[in-house]
């Protein structure tokens, strides 16, 4: 396969992959999207993978093994940051790196950062650090 023909399909396939979203795609769909041999769509989904650019994780689909090809990293949507607690915070206004409040430690703002998985465990710190107060 020569040098064009890979970078074509390294671009079509990380497209598909992104579009994907979070859950991604089989290996073996992605092949067939592309329109490339099962060699072809490998050895492109290694490269991305040897790149950092996606994860395979290994996955049993309908009784064979194959990879689920995940974008390291999703675009940014505007969606992304509609939520943000700093937003409808009282005191934007006056918020800014080293002033008071400060956002590097914002506990509103850490929580939301780190989504909800992590809510409780940052709460938990949160009671900690004011009982030690």
């Amino acid at each position: 396969m020569n040098d064009t023909r890979k970078n074509r399909l390294e671009r079509e396939a990380l497209k598909i992959i992104v579009e994907a979203g979070e859950k991604g795609i089989l290996q073996s769909d992605l092949w067939k999207k592309l329109e490339a041999t099962s060699r072809e769509g490998s050895r492109t989904a290694l490269r991305l993978e040897k790149r950092g650019i996606v994860s395979r994780d290994k996955e049993l689909f309908e009784g064979r093994w194959t990879y689920r090809l995940i974008a390291q990293k999703q675009p940014i949507t505007i969606m992304a940051i509609a939520e943000c607690p700093c937003f409808s915070c009282e005191q934007l206004d006056r918020c800014g790196e080293g002033g008071n409040p400060d956002p590097n430690r914002c506990e509103i703002l850490t929580i939301w950062i780190l989504g909800d998985k992590k809510k409780a465990e940052v709460e938990g710190l949160l009671d900690e650090t004011k009982k030690q107060a």
